[in-house]
Parts: C-alpha cells; sequence; structure tokens
C-alpha cells in the first residue's frame, strides 16, 4: 500500500509511469510532474480504466473511498457508467470540472471574478471547441482581442486562467498539451509603472485581511481609507473633518493634483472609519494626525512602512497602486469608464468642461464605491 508521504514524493520521470496501491488503485505520474489516481478493472474480458481525480486535490484517503464505492457498484450489479468515466473533449465541460474541483472554497468574490473571466472573455471564444482543436494562436487571438480594448493586464489574467483550465486537464489525463505554454513573450510587455498594484484577487485577499488585522489604529484605518476611496495618499493623510459631509468627502481644489475641487463618495465602511476615528482624533484638524504632534497630518512613510511591515515588498504594492488596482478590477467588471475616471479625479480631455464637472457621474460613483468596498470586503470571507 501506498502512504501519503509517497505519494506527495513520488517524482517524475522521461516518460508517463503509474505505482500502485491496492485493489486496482494506482497513482500515475506524468513527465510534467502533474500525478493523477487511476482506477483499473476488469469487465467483459476487457481491462478498463477510470480517472478519479489529481493530486493534490484529491487525497489518497479520498481515491480510496472512490475505488470502494465503485467496487461496491460493482458487487451489486450496479452500471459504474458515471460522469467521472466520461472524459470531457469540449473546453466548456473542462472548464467546469476546473471550477468543481480546483475552486472549491474559494472566497465568493474571487470565484465572481473569475466566473465573469470565464463567461465575457474565454467561453464565447473557446468554450465549443475541443482540447485537441485549441492552440496556442487560438488563445494568442482571444488575449490580442482583449488587449486592442486597452486592458492589456486583463488579457494577462485570461491567459492564465486558460493554461490553469488545461493543465487541470493534463493533470486529469485529458491531454497532453498546455496552449499557452507556447505564448511566453507573445502578449504586450507590462508598461513600465511607478506603482507597483496587485490584481489577483487571492493576493488583494491576503492584503485586505493583513491590513485589517494592522495592530495600531490610525495607520490601519489609514490604508483602509486610502483602498476604499481609491485617493491617492496625499490626499488621505491630509483630509480634514471640516472636509466631510455627510456621505461624501469634499477635497478643495488647493489639496489636489490637479487643482481641482474633488468631491468623494463615501462608502458604509468608509464611514464606519469614520466614526472609528472620531473619538480618537474628531477634536482636532486631521482624521490622521501624525503621532508625534498633533499640529500635523500622518507622514506620507506611515502607510508605506505598514504594507512592508505586514510582508508586502515595495515591487508588489505601494499606497497609490491602490488606484490602479480600484481601474483594473472596476474596469474589468464592465463599470462605465467615465465613471471610474472620474471617482480617480484624472483630468478631463476638455480642460473646461471638466472644472465644472467636480461632482458629475455622482449617483454612479456612489454606487461604485460601495460596489467596490463590498467587492474587496467580500475577498476576506475566505483565503482566496
Amino acid at each position: 500500500m501506498l502512504t501519503e508521504l509517497e505519494v506527495k514524493n513520488a517524482k517524475p520521470r522521461n516518460v508517463s509511469y503509474m505505482i500502485r496501491d491496492e485493489h486496482g488503485l494506482y497513482l500515475r505520474i506524468d513527465p510534467s510532474g502533474c500525478k493523477y489516481f487511476i482506477f483499473r478493472y476488469w469487465g467483459n474480458k476487457k481491462e478498463h480504466k477510470m480517472s478519479l481525480g489529481p493530486y493534490p486535490e484529491l487525497s489518497l484517503k479520498d481515491a480510496r473511498l472512490k475505488r470502494d464505492e465503485i467496487q461496491t457498484q460493482r458487487a451489486k450489479g450496479e452500471s459504474i457508467s458515471t460522469q467521472s468515466e466520461k472524459v470531457p473533449q469540449i473546453f466548456s465541460e473542462v472548464a467546469s470540472e476546473w471550477l468543481k474541483t480546483r475552486m472549491k472554497g474559494r472566497a465568493e468574490n474571487y470565484l465572481r471574478t473569475i466566473h465573469f473571466r470565464l463567461n465575457k472573455y474565454i467561453l464565447p471564444e473557446l468554450g465549443a471547441m475541443s482540447l485537441k482543436e485549441i492552440e496556442a494562436p487560438d488563445v494568442l487571438r482571444l488575449c490580442r482581442k482583449i488587449e486592442d480594448t486597452g486592458h492589456e493586464e486583463t488579457a494577462r489574467r485570461v491567459k492564465t486562467v486558460v493554461g490553469q483550465i488545461f493543465r487541470f486537464a493534463i493533470a486529469s489525463g485529458w491531454t497532453k498539451y498546455d496552449p499557452t505554454s507556447a505564448l511566453l513573450g507573445a502578449l504586450s510587455p507590462r508598461r513600465n509603472k511607478h506603482y507597483a498594484t496587485l490584481t489577483d484577487p487571492s493576493e488583494i485577499s491576503i492584503l485586505m485581511r493583513a491590513m485589517k488585522a494592522y495592530p495600531y489604529t490610525l495607520i490601519r484605518c489609514a490604508m483602509l481609507f486610502s483602498i476604499y476611496t481609491a485617493a491617492r495618499l496625499g490626499e488621505v493623510r491630509a483630509a480634514e473633518w471640516s472636509e466631510i459631509k455627510g456621505d461624501t468627502w469634499d477635497i478643495p481644489a488647493g489639496k489636489m493634483k490637479m487643482k481641482r475641487r474633488h468631491i468623494v463618495p463615501l462608502s458604509r465602511q468608509v464611514k464606519e472609519i469614520i466614526e472609528e476615528l472620531r473619538p480618537l482624533t474628531g477634536k482636532g484638524r486631521w482624521l490622521f494626525p501624525t503621532p508625534r504632534d498633533n499640529g500635523k497630518c500622518m507622514s506620507e512613510n506611515g502607510v508605506r512602512v505598514a504594507l512592508r511591515t505586514i510582508g508586502f515588498a515595495k515591487e508588489q504594492i505601494t499606497p497609490h497602486g491602490f488606484r490602479a488596482m480600484f481601474s483594473t478590477i472596476a474596469n474589468e467588471h464592465g463599470w462605465n469608464r467615465d465613471v471610474i475616471e472620474r471617482q480617480l479625479a484624472h483630468v478631463e480631455e476638455n480642460t473646461v468642461r471638466g472644472a465644472y464637472n467636480h461632482a458629475e457621474y455622482m449617483p454612479e460613483r456612489m454606487k461604485i464605491v460601495q460596489w467596490w468596498a463590498d467587492w474587496l470586503d467580500g475577498l476576506t470571507d475566505s483565503l482566496a
């Protein structure tokens, strides 16, 4: 009999090979290092093989339970022509199996993002094709269409999802080829950015959990205030109590990068942060005063140092990167680009028109900031 340690430590060779457990259960190891359990049995004078699932998604213990269930069915004379015997051929079928197997236990918002990428971009192009039909040019064509809309980061994420599905199919013994492996360097290179950011929901989930657990109240509130509002760090740390007006934060032109007044709608989460701060700093000028001298606002290094303290390097995320994160995720989820740009206080091409539109799209912006805050909080339901 195999042990869990032997399964874990089984090394790939130049060709696929199998290690026997007992009663027809085997572990197959491919040259790629992928492992999966198969069940071999005889019926009608023929040998049959059934893929039970890839390791480590399927443990040795669970593989044995599956084998025993099948043996019981056979002993009762029941048909074992189950869904697990059917080898998926169509990409959409494999994607469905991948979602059920690999996405189990993921955060709801993370799953929503994956479903969005599948349904909006991937399945309309590749869903009806068989695994054997899909080649590197097909995936590249899909990604280039997304790049042409200006969403280069989304194109890279879509390529990643397609690759994950194909590697799942390889591990399950349904195909031997991952077309995305031939696309190294084929997509538009990442543009040089001054501010690093995160766009993978699983990474953002870890970031949110770490920020919410940060022990120092002022810094924790400043980090969350920044990510929820997508405002510039300089605007956040210089926020004054006199600027908080009900459901909005009214930033005067003198504090803005482009010297134009900017009204920021406040989500429920931001208002809760404000109420948490009120007994601490509400009698002073600043929402986020420096701990050493209440006559000054918080230092620009406060949030930056905190991000490093919780384990994120400057190459991964910066405070300004919260804005790029908001822009990427909101665009990917189909929000009006003009609304996103207005929330970020980006310059209107028509500067005369822009000067009079500091509150433009306010109803839509009220909706998007609440959606954004809820989306971020949803990632902390479970580790993505």
